[in-house]
């Protein structure tokens, strides 16, 4: 035995625990801690059910409303050239191709077009796509016919222009398509570049992702991608884009609940409709359905391999494989992708190599604005919101049918692009601006709205917002009061155009005529002609102030205006859009028709939801309107607006009235012929002088609007109590057909004048 230490202790051996006991309070933590973990996982697995099964089974997307403008109508003696019909289908995005391939296509041979329309499901009907042969000559379609049956056609409704959206917030836009109309060759490229083993992976895929790595590695670029269909899906459906761990652990525990829960066949729908495929300005492309007419103007069904190949191409990255920035960076892929579709055995090397053959063949301007008409969108907007709520326009999918007429609005548009700049005396200060509005006289529907010189500017809307001075476009709400008083009132009443002074509340007012001269005694349809102040505010004075205020608001206009004696020569503000209603309810004999700009609202099923039809009622007695309007005819032939008579077919035979105010501060015009009624006004924002009379500035837009679009003549059907007699221009009584300036004015029955004028000197004199 060995001897200890003298005087020392035996030393004390280190305790031993083990491996065990160095992880035993981590075992014991964990085994505290796992009921927690477990419904922490549980919890965090349903509420990730939760969010994938309430999106997928309810309103997978907010479909924003599509709004189409008027169809154009097409038939032997239409007036339309090959330019203007060319213009046409520009609008509708159709491309030129001489083999009319696909619908929405045409060629043109000089005078002679043959195109193939596109399908369109009308609020009345289907219309089929047709192949159309049509000629032109004398400005106007000489032959049209189907070139099936080589058969004359009475009528071709062509498909309207959309013309804008009302978007959800996101301004995400698709068109849904059904898996069933899907091409097989869509899929397959899916398949053969995104996720091979789709139908039998559980919404994630190893083997996909280790795949891809290899695929990619012999072909040399990005061929497949290491994330499933599902995945995608679920990126796009419910994550964001950020590249976080956490993103990638929900996108995979979400693919499988998703998979789990849903057929294939549902998940690849709803791949097809929203995976992101492009950027349109503020508008999000989504879905093939939608790309396919964004890319190529055609629907989904009509695409051939090439073009298949081409949208596939994008799903890696829209904004990277731009076709108008990096065209050949897209065509590579595109190729890429074809080739993998032949070593998986989806096609043959052959037919790859035949569609590779092809350009990207692209459209040329795909860009739809969101808006291609923001001031009509935005009255569009104020007459749907008396029917639909804000969440209905941008979630439903609603069809929305206007009454804009797209060549009436390019040729309101040109008018004033042509006019303002040679009638903007003073651009470096304040710029001249503009509103206007044309409408069908015979419904009150509006066909073109122009809220300012810049047809794209979505700011302040004049024609709708603006409120000016009228000036004398009130005369003729006096004269039409008077002419109902038909026992003190006719046409060649003598009114007395001198000088006149009212007494006022501590004042007093004293109107003068716009040339600082008096005429004297001068027959009411020589006074409306020109205009005259004095005599408008002598006769206005003898009907009433207050019946001039009731009349204009029997005429359709709600704005209240101050019963002064100054309204008589147009102080009330009102907005073109005012003054339109009132020249509408004059211009369709009396009869007060509500502006409007919807025609129908159609569910995305095709159901009519809301039709919008005339709604008319006779607010003025038509006799009285009558000799208005032939009054009215005379501002044209011999008072202020004769300038542009001399300018305009003789046949048209229009009506209307200027309206200038106090230092020619606003130029205004209101005046129709038989198929349209436009208001213009012009001036500048700030409300400095313009230095423009009516006739110097608004009437020069309207006459060359009316010009480019009016084919129809103004014809006024007399009542029964109406006879025609001929007076003298000058002095306004009775005169013999044929005698100088004698011309032909409608009075009632019994109520002509009593005087004699002979045959007197002409008006052209008198002038």
């Amino acid at each position: 035995m060995r001897q200890a230490r003298k005087g020392g202790k035996n030393p004390r051996k280190p305790k031993s625990f083990g491996l065990l006991s160095l992880f035993a309070p981590l075992f014991w933590f964990l085994l505290i801690l796992a009921p927690f973990l477990v419904a922490g996982g549980a919890a965090y697995l349903a509420y990730q059910d939760r969010v994938v099964r309430e999106q997928f089974e309810g309103k997978r997307w907010a479909l924003p409303a599509r709004v189409y403008a008027s169809s154009a109508e097409i038939f032997v003696g239409s007036p339309f050239d090959s330019d203007s019909f060319e213009w046409l289908l520009g609008q509708l995005k159709f491309r030129k191709d001489a083999q009319l391939s696909t619908q929405g296509s045409y060629l043109r041979l000089g005078d002679e077009l043959v195109f193939k329309t596109r399908e369109f499901q009308f609020p009345d009907r289907h219309e089929p796509a047709r192949e159309i042969r049509i000629q032109f000559a004398d400005h106007q379609v000489i032959l049209l016919e189907a070139m099936d049956t080589g058969q004359s056609l009475p009528l071709l409704r062509m498909e309207p222009p959309q013309i804008g959206s009302f978007y959800p917030a996101r301004r995400e836009d698709r068109v849904l398509i059904k898996l069933e109309q899907t091409p097989e060759t869509l899929l397959n490229a899916l398949f053969a570049s995104e996720d091979h083993n789709f139908y039998g992976h559980h919404g994630v895929s190893v083997r996909g992702i280790l795949r891809a790595v290899y695929v990619n590695l012999r072909a040399g670029g990005i061929v497949q991608g290491g994330s499933t269909l599902t995945q995608q899906l679920v990126k796009n459906f419910y994550l964001s884009s950020e590249r976080t761990w956490w993103r990638k652990l929900n996108e995979i525990v979400m693919a499988m609940i998703l998979d789990a829960r849903y057929p294939k066949e549902d998940i690849l729908e709803a791949y097809l409709n929203e995976i992101y495929l492009g950027q349109d300005g503020s508008r999000a492309i989504h879905g093939f359905g939608l790309a396919s007419q964004y890319y190529f103007g055609r629907s989904i069904e009509e695409l051939k391999l090439h073009h298949i190949a081409f949208l596939v191409a994008l799903v890696r990255g829209p904004s990277y494989y731009d076709p108008y920035k990096t065209p050949e960076r897209v065509l590579k892929r595109r190729d890429l992708i074809l080739d993998e579709m032949v070593s998986q055995g989806f096609i043959s090397r052959e037919v790859a190599d035949e569609a590779q053959s092809h350009p990207l063949d692209v459209v040329l301007d795909p860009h739809q604005s969101v808006s291609r008409y923001p001031a009509f969108m935005d009255l569009l907007r104020r007459q749907l919101e008396k029917q639909y709520r804000p969440e209905d326009l941008t979630s439903e999918g609603l069809r929305i049918f206007t009454t804009l007429d797209v060549n009436a609005q390019h040729q309101l548009q040109k008018a004033i692009d042509d006019q303002l700049p040679k009638l903007d005396r003073r651009p470096q200060k304040s710029p001249l601006e503009v509103a206007a509005i044309l409408t069908r006289r015979g419904t009150g529907e509006i066909a073109a709205l122009a809220g300012g010189r810049n047809e794209e500017s979505s700011g302040f809307n004049r024609a709708l917002d603006a409120t000016r001075q009228i000036g004398s476009l009130f005369k003729p709400v006096i004269y039409l009061a008077a002419l109902e008083d038909e026992g003190r009132y006719n046409v060649s009443t003598l009114l007395e155009d001198s000088p006149i002074t009212i007494k006022l509340p501590g004042s007093h007012w004293t109107p003068k005529n716009y040339d600082g001269k008096e005429h004297g005694a001068v027959p009411m349809f020589s006074a409306l002609a020109h205009s005259y102040n004095l005599a408008t505010v002598r006769l206005g004075m003898a009907v009433g102030v207050p019946e001039a205020a009731t009349m204009l608001r029997r005429l359709g206009v709600q704005r209240p205006v101050e019963t002064v004696p100054s309204l008589l020569l147009g102080t009330a503000a009102l907005s073109p859009i005012d003054v339109t209603q009132m020249y509408q309810t004059i211009a369709s004999d009396g009869f007060l028709t509500p502006l409007r700009a919807i025609q129908e609202v159609i569910s995305p099923e095709g159901k009519t939801l809301k039709r919008f039809g005339i709604d008319v009622r006779q607010s003025v007695p038509q006799a009285a309107v009558y000799q208005l309007n032939s009054m009215l005819r005379e501002v044209f032939r011999r008072g202020t607006a004769k300038p542009a008579f001399a300018q305009m077919p003789a046949s048209l035979q229009p009506a209307g009235k200027t309206g200038t105010t106090n230092e020619l501060r606003d130029s205004w015009f209101a005046g129709f012929t038989g198929d349209y009624l436009g208001v213009v006004w012009m001036g500048r924002d700030d409300n400095q002088p313009a230095g423009l009379t009516g006739a110097e500035g608004a009437l020069k837009v309207w006459s060359a609007t009316m010009n480019a679009v009016s084919r129809e003549p103004l014809e006024l059907d007399p009542p029964e109590e109406i006879e025609m007699i001929w007076v003298d221009g000058v002095r306004g009584g009775r005169a013999a057909e044929g005698c100088p300036g004698a011309i032909e004015m409608p009075f009632i029955r019994g109520h002509g004048p009593d005087r004699s004028s002979g045959c007197g000197p002409s008006a052209e004199k008198h002038e």
